[in-house]
């Protein structure tokens, strides 16, 4: 992965300097990571549109997965950066299924409930 975005970086420059552009890495920085950001952006804000017709619920799971797993390859890179620890992968994977897992039994206590709750009033 890391040699794919590499050799993009290196074709990007290159263009750019054919092009005469003369931008240095920051200057592609802020144009790559721009048009990605808002490209992006435009594409989540009418997901979530769509989700939020049906549940919150959607929304706010993708939101944690999103920042649990920025959280998660913090702390990896910490480790490593640091020596405290070991970076892995799996303990990444491991992590996410964490949340994963608690996230599906919270789905099945509120349905639990949801349901009891149905079932009282039917009384």
């Amino acid at each position: 992965m890391a040699d794919i975005v590499n050799r993009i970086h290196d074709l990007i420059m290159r263009v750019s300097q054919e092009l005469g552009l003369n931008l240095t890495d920051k200057d592609l920085h802020i144009w790559v990571f721009g048009t990605i950001g808002i490209v992006l952006f435009f594409i989540v804000h009418m997901m979530f549109k769509k989700l939020a017709k049906y549940s919150v619920i959607s929304i706010s799971f993708i939101y944690t997965f999103t920042v649990l797993l920025v959280v998660v390859f913090a702390i990896e890179i910490q480790q490593k950066i640091t020596g405290r620890g070991e970076m892995e992968f799996d303990d990444a994977v491991i992590s996410i299924w964490g949340y994963l897992l608690f996230f599906a039994s919270y789905l099945v206590i509120k349905v639990i409930a949801y349901y009891f709750k149905k079932f009282r009033r039917g009384k």
